[in-house]
């Protein structure tokens, strides 16, 4: 299986790449599997089951709306946010969908969209079951679809590799990271140097520039309106928007204060994290429900270190990428498997290397703050209030992100030794994921999710 930093990084809409763009893909890409096959023509009818965690946070997750718009043919990395409404507006009333567009068929959403809250299929609690069924009711086709985080989608029993870049092979393969250590002291290259120099085997060195730098510009865009955006986001819980007031007094702001740096990276993190929940435009990074973290922290790179330029956010955005496919590889970036380390843990880890590459930090700091970086985020649970990804998800970007800019600083000021590695960590990780119980991993049946009223 070979990772692409741009399967670690898309573009995509909120407020969840497991439950919304996991979703859309899976919807969409059913139905081109019935055109491609000659079979889009005899549908009569769509049936879709939702299983797990997606069953029970889906519909304050999106995942509803998502399905409906993929059958329509939308793609999370290019569909406008704003037209989504409309869609689902014209389904509901009118009782009808276009498949892809252009095959209409009768759509009964509360009859042929079922939460199946108690049942889960076997491979992942992010599963879903679409049908499509012929005049007479003969099944044309049935097949399981699997969300597993961070806007991957894999197809029944079809293995993960099948998801991400797997052509040719790359020159500096790595799966673990004392391995990608060896690998660097071996052929006398940074951590980014290795990441690049794989990803040249399925793109130019233009392309990959280009395609890095549009990500931080897709940041960069998603906070800007996050500054902008005002009122209440959608949900019963009625949460208002809090990083354009935050916004507001930084800039107006006199004097300085010693933690403004702080302010700052708290109000970037609230920005991108309340645009994702109004189901806007972020990057999953490397997931939605932690989309803050990384670009908080690449935020921070930019306004508050000097000599900072697009020179350092390649070098952050391709080492993020590598933590990101030994966590993907070797644990899971799914709340729905490892709760909130899973998604939070796993971005405040990738952040924190980020950080160090940017900065020029060695090989060995860099390994050291992605290992901090997890480590203090060992056992965190996800456990969204009434299956919003809003409380506690958007603070919890903030404190992240700061946390992963306090791994970067506590990994420079030593010299790259220390005695938990980065690999024992993800395994510990990935054992207490699978030893956390069920409630305290994205369904919204344990922790502050029961405890906090919805309204």
């Amino acid at each position: 299986m070979s990772l692409s930093v741009f399967d670690i990084f898309k573009v995509g809409i909120g407020p969840s790449s497991s439950h919304t763009m996991g979703p859309m893909r899976a919807a969409r890409e059913f139905v081109l599997g019935l055109k491609r096959d000659g079979l889009l023509q005899d549908t009569s009818q769509i049936a879709v089951r939702l299983y797990g965690s997606l069953a029970l946070t889906g519909v304050g997750h999106g995942t509803d709306r998502a399905v409906l718009a993929g059958l329509e043919g939308a793609e999370p990395e290019t569909v406008d946010p704003d037209a989504i409404e409309p869609i689902l507006r014209r389904v509901r009333n009118e009782g009808r969908i276009k498949l892809l567009g252009e095959h209409e068929i009768a759509f009964d959403e509360p009859m042929q969209l079922l939460f199946m809250r108690h049942e889960r299929l076997p491979r992942h609690s992010n599963g879903m079951r679409l049908t499509a069924l012929a005049n007479d009711l003969r099944v044309l086709r049935e097949e399981d679809y699997y969300s597993i985080g961070g806007g991957f989608i894999v197809r029944g029993d079809e293995s993960e590799a099948s998801e991400v870049s797997a052509h040719a092979a790359p020159p500096y393969p790595f799966t673990s990271g004392a391995e990608l250590l060896a690998k660097c002291r071996e052929h006398g290259l940074e951590l980014y140097e290795v990441v690049l120099a794989n990803e040249r085997t399925w793109r130019s060195e233009e392309e990959i520039r280009a395609g890095l730098l549009h990500l931080w510009k897709v940041m960069q865009a998603c906070v800007e309106r996050g500054f902008r955006q005002t009122g209440v986001l959608p949900g019963v819980l009625k949460v208002r928007r809090r990083a354009p007031k935050m916004y507001r007094v930084l800039t107006e702001g006199k004097g300085v204060s010693a933690l403004e740096a702080m302010d700052w990276v708290n109000a970037y993190a609230l920005a991108v994290n309340e645009e994702n929940a109004a189901g806007g435009r972020v990057v999953t990074a490397p997931t939605n429900g932690a989309a803050g973290i990384i670009p908080a922290v690449m935020h921070f790179y930019m306004r508050f270190e000097p000599g900072a330029n697009e020179e350092g956010i390649m070098r952050f955005l391709l080492t993020a990428a590598a933590m990101g496919m030994l966590y993907k590889r070797n644990a899971s970036i799914s709340g729905a498997e490892m709760g909130c380390m899973g998604e939070v843990g796993v971005a405040c880890s990738m952040a924190a290397a980020g950080l160090v590459a940017a900065l020029h930090g060695t090989n060995e700091q860099i390994e050291n703050a992605a290992e901090i970086g997890m480590e203090h985020n060992l056992g965190l649970t996800c456990d969204p209030v009434a299956g919003l990804v809003q409380i506690p998800c958007i603070e919890r970007n903030a404190m992240g992100a700061v946390k992963a800019i306090n791994a970067a600083r506590l990994a420079m000021r030593g010299d790259g030794t220390h005695k938990v590695s980065l690999d024992q960590v993800i395994a510990t990780m990935r054992q207490t994921g699978l030893d956390m119980q069920t409630i305290y991993k994205e369904t919204s049946q344990g922790g502050l999710a029961v405890n906090v009223p919805e309204c």
